[in-house]
């Protein structure tokens, strides 16, 4: 299988063409008059290109191609259909997602390009293969349980993501350290010798990574391009398949499992609930939001975390990195205990996240408009940039 030296260098071409294509699309976004125009609504001041899925789906296509090309990953691509399977999804749902930037589609549409991409997956092959819900029994999916587990698992992490992308380089960022701790405990689980071989998912995760980091530095705040749809919708589809391929074939049987090793390991499918925990939980409150007030699952509103977390007066680029801290946070709960052979993380990691809980909650600036809002005075810098309604 591939070392780490060839996986690490996919993921730097990743980024490296993302993030030379990103200003290419910025201007080819402004000629074609492919921007977001500021209103009360909106983070930005000025029109903001919105496709920088584009820039990202390059990215993804030159580092598969050139792996392809490298003879170290060739036990991934000879005989194995897998990936052409997650290049016709992601060209779909990636296609879906530039439509809605372009030109607005209905969320049923939506809907069912993320089917059709599912589809693909199934139809070549890139599924999972076993669910265990810890202490009860490992379930071995059949072939009618496997194309609707799988479709649901794409437009969960799909719909994760896309609900995420509120601020300048939230969703990027969490996607980027989601991708990184995936990567390594894939590579983990590969060393002990339990995850089904050939595995895409590694791969795939490593790009994500790529992507992300080629990204960010022209999405973080003051924003030059937002992701839209189509780099939201991708970057749901790269993790929900790096995700299930890994999580869902991994050896439930082995005897790799048994040495001092953490409860993780009773059910590697729960993974990324944990490292996607911010996203994940965000959508799941926002479908019982919605449900609650009887509003349209896709309507969009002000009630995600990000939003809350600049009500409480962190502003744009604290809350972001409030966000991206809980992804590391849970990212380090899952790997810790893995890499440590400790049995538990919640000693070093709880410490870490009540200190994180102290500072959102008690940070000086919090402190000062919980103040004036008492005193009746709130005036809160309104320059302060409200987060993009999702």
């Amino acid at each position: 299988m591939p070392d780490t030296a060839g996986y690490l260098f996919i993921g730097a071409v990743a980024a490296i063409v993302t993030f030379i294509a990103t200003p290419l699309t910025v201007r080819l976004a402004l000629r074609r008059g492919w921007v977001v125009a500021p209103d009360e609504r909106r983070v930005h001041q000025v029109p903001t290109p919105h496709v920088g899925g584009i820039a990202m789906f390059l990215g993804f296509v030159v580092a598969l191609a050139l792996a392809w090309r490298m003879g170290r990953f060739s036990p991934i691509f000879n005989n194995n259909s897998e990936p052409m399977g997650v290049l016709l999804a992601a060209l779909v749902i990636f296609g879906t997602g530039l439509v809605d930037d372009v030109r607005e589609i209905s969320s049923p549409a939506k809907v069912t390009g993320t089917v059709v991409a599912g589809l693909f997956l199934v139809w070549f092959g890139v599924t999972m293969f076993y669910f265990r819900v810890p202490f009860v029994d490992v379930f071995v999916l059949s072939d009618d349980w496997v194309p609707l587990i799988t479709i649901l698992w794409l437009m969960g992490m799909s719909q994760a993501i896309n609900l995420i992308d509120g601020l300048d380089g939230l969703a990027a960022g969490i996607v980027a350290i989601a991708a990184a701790s995936f990567f390594l405990y894939s590579r983990r689980l590969d060393t002990l010798g339990v995850l089904a071989q050939p595995n895409i998912g590694p791969l795939i995760a490593i790009i994500a990574l790529g992507v992300c980091l080629g990204f960010l530095p022209h999405n973080f705040n003051n924003a030059k391009i937002f992701m839209g749809d189509s780099g939201a919708l991708f970057l749901g589809l790269l993790m929900a398949v790096s995700t299930s391929v890994v999580g869902g074939r991994a050896d439930p049987n082995s005897q790799a499992y048994l040495p001092g090793q953490t409860y993780f390991f009773l059910a590697p499918l729960f993974i990324p609930l944990f490292i996607l925990g911010v996203p994940i939980l965000d959508m799941i409150f926002a479908i019982v939001r919605r449900t609650v007030g009887r509003q349209g699952l896709a309507t969009a509103d002000k009630g995600h975390l990000h939003h809350r977390l600049v009500d409480l007066g962190h502003g744009q680029r604290r809350s972001v990195l409030i966000l991206w801290l809980w992804t590391a946070l849970l990212s380090g709960f899952v790997l810790y205990p893995i890499f440590t052979d400790a049995r538990t993380a919640l000693i070093p990691i709880g410490t870490l996240a009540i200190a994180l809980s102290l500072y959102t909650v008690l940070h000086p600036e919090v402190r000062r408009i919980r103040k004036d809002s008492r005193s009746g005075n709130s005036d809160q810098d309104a320059t302060e940039e409200l987060p993009r309604p999702r």
